[in-house]
């Protein structure tokens, strides 16, 4: 087990290999200690309890007395990385426990991670989601992170769980601005992310699904852009123009041809229009159980101005119950069905609880760096973390049950 986990330490989260570093280590001897370094930080990360600061983990390992702490510290701010190629390789662990044929269904949202200092550059105010409500806005300073996930059936879990692979900062426009940077929004980085993935596995079936934040024309673009498109899943918006295709050239005719047909009612319209044909559908929920939704769908371009007009399939669900609010959701794919649509964005919420989960057990947000590089990095380690550990609990459970410490009470 120490061998293996020292291996996916070495590659799978860290992406470096002995020697790689930004100064050349003086002999063998140095050369060797600074490679066991990744392996004490990632085991101390995972045994120390509290701040996940680089001295809580080599006091975790045993390491208290270590008068050469300074090369765990280089580690984070001045070792040569390669997050790419990190990234391929944990994420390739992760789909090798995913059927020959299933697709990879990623998962991808931004969080904030709530940090504050003169000596943090790259911080910015963003929205706080988990403290803010619709009648409320509460904004923080801090790190925000755009994190893309694998969905994987774990066996000792009725839903599956969304697993890290690829994590990177994605800093506002005014601060770019004020570092003299080159903004790149949080779409332009999926968009990029997107394309390494599909390199990487080039004949698998891909279904990329975020939230409303990403229901963006430049992403569905990207996605139908790819050499074998990815299909994208989102939360749609009510208020979204909506027209038929454009009718067909007539000969002869000069001039610029039309990229859109007739307007279309919005889906607010169709809501509450009694006309409105709906379809009992049921869906596999989160729990592993079937849930009964009401939904209706069609096809539509989607136009936004200033970008050309792209085509979509919208459904629109409602719970019979009424404990769910209605929810617009878009699909690129135009053959696929309602219940695919829904049963691809209803997973979505897994990544919230990845999100509560690091944070809870890992020490997301307690860790304490001054270097611009030592930031950058700690963070999308925590969560390739997460990822490497539940790896090692799926090779160490038997019949889908894992074996937990227990006590008297």
């Amino acid at each position: 087990m120490s061998c293996w986990l020292s291996f996916l330490c070495s590659l799978a989260l860290f992406g470096i290999m002995p020697g790689c570093y930004c100064w050349e280590p003086s002999s063998r001897v140095e050369n060797e200690l600074l490679f066991t370094a990744h392996r004490s930080l990632l085991t101390g990360a995972i045994l120390a309890r509290g701040k996940r600061t680089v001295t809580s983990a080599l006091r975790a390992v045993g390491l208290a007395q270590e008068y050469r702490f300074t090369n765990y510290h280089r580690v984070l701010n001045r070792a040569v990385w390669c997050t790419w190629f990190a990234a391929k390789v944990l994420l390739g662990l992760l789909v090798a426990f995913l059927p020959a044929e299933a697709p990879l269904q990623v998962l991808v949202d931004e969080t904030i991670e709530r940090r504050n200092g003169d000596k943090i550059k790259t911080k910015g105010v963003f929205r706080d989601a988990v403290r803010s409500s619709r009648n409320k806005v509460v904004q923080c300073y801090g790190l925000r992170w755009v994190a893309m996930m694998l969905l994987v059936p774990v066996p000792w879990s009725r839903r599956p769980w969304a697993l890290p692979f690829y994590t990177v900062q994605a800093p506002s426009q005014k601060t770019c601005q004020k570092l003299g940077k080159r903004y790149k929004s949080v779409i332009d980085r999926v968009c990029f992310a997107l394309r390494l993935i599909r390199r990487w596995f080039p004949n698998r079936t891909l279904v990329v699904t975020g939230d409303g934040a990403y229901a963006a024309v430049e992403l569905i673009q990207s996605c139908r852009s790819l050499p074998n498109p990815a299909t994208l899943g989102a939360r749609f918006r009510w208020n979204a123009a909506l027209y038929d295709p454009p009718p067909a050239p007539i000969p002869g005719k000069r001039g610029r041809k039309p990229l859109k047909g007739k307007r279309q009612p919005s889906l607010k319209e169709r809501l509450v229009d009694p006309s409105t044909i709906w379809e009992n559908l049921s869906v596999r929920w989160n729990t592993g159980t079937t849930r009964e939704l009401f939904a209706f769908s069609g096809t539509s371009l989607w136009y936004t101005p200033g970008k050309p007009p792209v085509a979509i399939r919208w459904v629109v669900v409602r719970d019979p119950r009424g404990e769910l609010e209605d929810t617009p959701l878009l699909c690129t794919d135009l053959d696929a069905t309602a219940q695919q649509i829904i049963e691809w964005f209803v997973p979505r919420w897994n990544i919230e609880v990845t999100f509560e989960e690091l944070r809870a057990h890992l020490g997301v947000e307690t860790q304490r760096q001054w270097s611009d590089r030592a930031i950058e990095r700690t963070t999308p380690c925590l969560f390739g973390l997460f990822s490497l550990v539940t790896l090692l609990a799926l090779h160490t459970v038997r019949d889908g049950q894992l074996p937990v410490a227990q006590t008297a009470w």
